[in-house]
């Protein structure tokens, strides 16, 4: 869980920059993000780095998170770039339907809110 941030998908698409959104953090603090951790090595960080377009899309922070352990550790996410960030964006079904693929790490209430997402088609 990463608390005082919430999920928007506000980062626009290249392909349809003025309607798609892709899932991007900003900072609330009434909110919460829920979502799966994973440890990887440098390599693949560099790979992850290209796939997101770090950093001309992406900004790559250090960031708190709590485990369901309720362990605290130092995380790495990717926020959106301001300048590649838009408004009344929607995921597409498809891009939806892979962050619903999350659903036995998540709590049902967040499913839920996700499921909910309105999407472009």
């Amino acid at each position: 869980m990463l608390g005082g941030w919430k999920l928007v998908f506000n980062k626009r698409a290249d392909a349809d920059p003025e309607r798609q959104g892709y899932a991007n953090i900003v900072e609330d603090p009434t909110k919460i993000v829920e979502g799966v951790l994973y440890e990887i090595s440098e390599d693949d960080f560099e790979k992850l780095d290209r796939y997101e377009g770090y950093p001309n899309h992406y900004n790559r922070i250090k960031i708190e998170v709590i485990l369901d352990t309720g362990e605290k550790v130092v995380a790495e996410t990717y926020i959106a770039q301001k300048e590649k960030t838009g408004s009344n964006l929607l995921p597409t079904r498809e891009y939806l339907e892979r962050l619903l693929s999350a659903k036995p790490f998540l709590s049902p209430e967040y499913y839920e809110r996700l499921k909910s997402q309105r999407t472009l088609d």
